[in-house]
């Protein structure tokens, strides 16, 4: 048996791209505290499909279903609505 865990794919992915932007030119101004990205992860977390999987190579599956213009854009639509309550609305 592998020691691999559960793992929500949607979740890897939401990370990665709410760190990149937080990081980019467009939100330097937004509030870069472990709380604000953590609500940011949560809020599009929430409005996004879970996809767990238990193997690296369902991982790789369904990493490359997820991997469509159709899906990435949903995606960064929900992160953006998630940037934009969380800088109304802070919890920190």
């Amino acid at each position: 048996m592998s020691n691999f865990k559960l793992v929500n794919v949607t979740e890897e992915i939401v990370r990665g791209l709410v760190s990149f932007l937080l990081h980019g030119v467009e939100y330097q101004t937004f509030c870069h505290c472990e709380q604000c990205e953590m609500d940011v992860n949560a809020i599009a977390l929430n409005a996004l499909p879970s996809r767990y999987v238990a193997s690296e190579k369902a991982r790789d599956d369904v990493f490359k279903q997820l991997n469509t213009s159709e899906n990435i854009e949903e995606i960064n639509k929900q992160i953006i609505r998630a940037l934009h309550m969380v800088g109304r609305y802070p919890r920190h």
